[in-house]
């Protein structure tokens, strides 16, 4: 089977941070204009090291898997209007 990369999606992500918190954005914009955005957060236990990385790939993580569920709905809502019936669940 030969594959062709026809499209290609950039997902762009955003931290906003204090020395307890770190907030995270996920964007995705898609080939017809629609973009789909998800939220992650993490919190500093106030006995750990300041360590704004590891905030920020928590926070990103969760933002990105937030990103994955709402792609799965959004597909999930388009197969099914398209079909006119209720599908299978779409599991990650």
């Amino acid at each position: 089977m030969t594959m062709h990369t026809t499209v290609g999606w950039h997902v762009e992500l955003e931290f906003q941070e204090d020395d307890q918190h770190t907030k995270a954005v996920a964007l995705v914009r898609l080939p017809d204009g629609s973009e789909v955005r998800a939220h992650g957060h993490a919190t500093r236990h106030r006995t750990d090291a300041n360590q704004p990385r590891v905030g920020e790939e928590i926070a990103g993580a969760r933002a990105l898997n937030e990103l994955a569920m709402r792609l799965l709905t959004k597909a999930h809502d388009e197969i099914d209007q398209a079909s006119g019936r209720t599908s299978h669940p779409i599991h990650i």
